[in-house]
């Protein structure tokens, strides 16, 4: 759990309430004003920071740019404490930096909650930075001359060969790399949010923004943010050159392409997996069918096996006469044809049980995502 938190708030009474909310699980510092919260957060270098968004002097939205604007407190998670619940407000506190936003008045076990996610977040985020500033180095030294449309292609003979979301999420992310463009993104898959992101692990409130805005425009710009949506797929841009209408318009050409790749390779992956669900219950429902068959097909040959006997007894033969032998004798004959029809049955359930098993093998072999080496990277080869 988080081992320091700053609380920075003009109201004491949402100090009183941080401190019995969290004083079991973090050692907390306080300040009553944003002046008093910048030095003591690049005194102390806390965990997570909580701030107020309407204090007296400078604005919460003020303390959190400057926060991320330095060196020491730029990757601090921000929670920001707000009386305000709306989108915009949420998406204004974003665009100044913060990870989370919490409406006053709030539960103390949802504060704690929340502080658990956003520590677990923090700690993702720092063990993957350098293995991430390590990767992006390498990237873009092999992707300098490669062209958008080169990078298109490779991307979209790569997810020919994501048959998991996982798989589908790397080589996605991988394309933004070069480009230096940060991105966090969801997939819509069965109707559930499936979250992804370069860092390994998605801030609460992009989450919440991605949620919120699933619904809305293709294109939705906030600040230096965009969002960009497709019924399986929306992206997340954290960094959009807004300041370059050349860079700006080239990515907004560029980024859809890719969306409706991806957007399409989902609706493939949801088919695939219905469908072969769909086989597995056929065959379970066969395999059932024909152990039933197979009871059925045994009893009934007893039964004609017990009759036939029955039939060649002598004293039989003379109480039944002539005429009724002969009747009984056709009646076994066409048991006989019978249980001979129920025997051919259960061989072509067999047949059929066995060609679903390997069917089933094909499809999870299809399904079986490639190994790396098979799959040539973002950073593997140039096109162009």
């Amino acid at each position: 759990m988080t081992n320091l938190v700053l609380a920075i708030d003009d109201d004491k009474l949402i100090h009183h309430v941080i401190e019995q909310s969290l004083s079991q699980n973090c050692k907390l510092i306080h300040a009553k004003n944003g002046e008093q919260g910048l030095r003591l957060a690049i005194k102390y270098q806390p965990d997570i920071i909580l701030l107020d968004v309407e204090m007296p002097g400078m604005s919460g939205f003020e303390v959190c740019e400057r926060l991320k604007g330095g060196e020491h407190t730029a990757d601090i998670p921000v929670m920001f404490l707000s009386s305000k619940g709306d989108i915009s407000e949420r998406m204004r506190g974003y665009n100044a930096g913060a990870a989370d936003y919490i409406v006053k008045p709030f539960e103390g076990s949802e504060l704690l909650a929340r502080i658990k996610v956003l520590d677990d977040y923090r700690r993702q985020s720092v063990a993957l930075k350098q293995d991430m500033q390590r990767a992006q180095i390498t990237a873009e030294i092999a992707m300098t001359d490669s062209g958008d449309m080169g990078r298109i292609m490779r991307y979209v003979g790569q997810s020919y060969h994501a048959h998991d979301l996982n798989t589908l999420s790397e080589y996605f992310l991988e394309f933004f790399t070069p480009l230096n463009l940060e991105v966090a993104l969801a997939f819509w898959y069965h109707n559930q949010a499936v979250f992804f992101s370069q860092e390994g692990a998605i801030q609460p409130i992009e989450q919440e923004l991605l949620e919120t805005n699933k619904d809305g425009s293709r294109f939705v710009d906030f600040g230096r943010r965009t969002i960009i949506n497709y019924p399986k797929v929306s992206l997340l841009i954290k960094n959009m050159p807004t300041d370059d209408p050349a860079l700006y318009g080239r990515f907004k050409d560029l980024l859809p392409h890719i969306l409706e790749a991806t957007n399409a390779k989902i609706k493939d992956m949801e088919v695939s997996e219905v469908a072969l669900n769909k086989v597995e219950e056929i065959g379970l429902a066969f395999a059932q069918l024909s152990e039933q068959l197979s009871c059925i097909g045994e009893v009934y040959g007893n039964k004609v096996s017990e009759l036939e006997e029955f039939v060649k007894q002598d004293a039989v033969k003379e109480a039944l006469g002539e005429d009724y032998k002969a009747s009984m004798e056709s009646l076994c004959e066409h048991f006989a044809f019978v249980n001979d029809e129920f025997s051919i049955i259960r061989y072509k359930l067999g047949e059929i049980t066995q060609v679903r098993q390997e069917l089933i093998q094909s499809l999870n072999q299809m399904a079986k995502p490639w190994g790396e080496e098979e799959v040539p990277s973002q950073t593997d080869i140039e096109l162009f």
